[in-house]
């Protein structure tokens, strides 16, 4: 049975983190963040847990799909409120989905592209009919804010996918892999804040993302001509420039939105897909390739039919 996406939802709380305020808590600049991220605002989840994050964009996925009965949901984060339960079996709790497969999924900024990988192949072996997918990530509250290196670059958010069997085969190719002997390059210890070294992320993941884009294409039996869209994780705008460079990338193809997010982590892809199916950019039979890397170091693709 051939999955395919019956609902997109998202979730930003209200709080707001601007450059502007950042100048008042470390050395740094508007000016300076922005030119060597991209990013102007970020939203704070403040009081709010990851399991709050996660059932609004829920809520908001399930409403656009119809209220689905999902068997499955999938909860993909990499800052849980608590060890266990997972926020899947909580989610469940609080949107009243009683004897589904719950699980979270920590594959960190491509986490979210894994669990569309996990969710799409139970629903083509039956072992599921509908799954909830979420992305849920609450990155502020392990951000050292003494750190003006990593303080800049995060952001909290919510996205979600309920994904369906049946029709045609939408999920047209995926692609997954690791480099799992430069994991330090990105950690969080258990209750530390985040440890990032920044040139070897941005050297691994202009690397990664056209060799994930490319085999996806290969997968597939597709050229980049024929993609409509390209949506990147949103990491920071010269990783997303340098990566569309060497794959030679049109500017019209490629999405951004970072400016007024910051990196959410593995919520940033759902997120934006939620925003332009609501506004009616995604139409059908448009190709969309969704890219992501993370901590792990985990990188993958997954090429779509809308």
């Amino acid at each position: 049975m051939n999955a395919y996406i019956a609902g997109t939802g998202s979730y930003f709380p209200p709080g707001l983190l601007t450059n502007q305020m950042l100048e008042n808590m470390v050395d740094t600049s508007d000016e300076w963040i922005y030119q060597r991220t991209g990013i102007r605002t970020r939203h704070i989840a403040g009081d709010m847990s990851v399991l709050d994050l996660a059932e609004q964009a829920a809520k908001n996925a399930l409403e656009q799909a119809g209220h689905p009965n999902c068997d499955m949901i999938a909860v993909s984060t990499c800052t849980p409120d608590m060890f266990y339960p997972s926020v899947a079996c909580r989610l469940g709790a609080r949107l009243g989905i009683d004897n589904a497969f719950c699980f979270d999924l920590s594959g960190a900024c491509t986490g979210f592209i894994q669990a569309i990988e996990v969710a799409g192949n139970a629903i083509q072996t039956g072992s599921a009919k509908t799954a909830l997918v979420v992305a849920a990530e609450k990155l502020s509250s392990g951000v050292d804010y003494t750190d003006r290196n990593t303080c800049i670059l995060f952001g909290d958010a919510a996205g979600a996918f309920v994904m369906s069997g049946g029709g045609s085969e939408h999920v047209k190719a995926s692609y997954m892999a690791s480099r799992n002997q430069d994991w330090a390059c990105l950690y969080a210890d258990i209750g530390g804040h985040m440890v990032m070294n920044g040139r070897d992320v941005y050297k691994f993941a202009v690397d990664v993302m056209p060799e994930a884009m490319g085999k996806v294409l290969e997968r597939a039996g597709k050229t980049i001509e024929q993609v409509r869209w390209i949506i990147p994780h949103q990491a920071n705008i010269r990783i997303i420039k340098a990566a569309a460079q060497r794959f030679n990338l049109p500017d019209e193809k490629l999405v951004v939105t970072l400016d007024k997010t910051g990196n959410t982590s593995s919520a940033t892809i759902p997120c934006i897909v939620d925003e332009m199916h609501r506004e009616g950019k995604l139409q059908p039979g448009d190709l969309i390739l969704l890219v992501a890397f993370g901590a792990g170091l985990t990188y993958g693709a997954v090429l779509y039919e809308w």
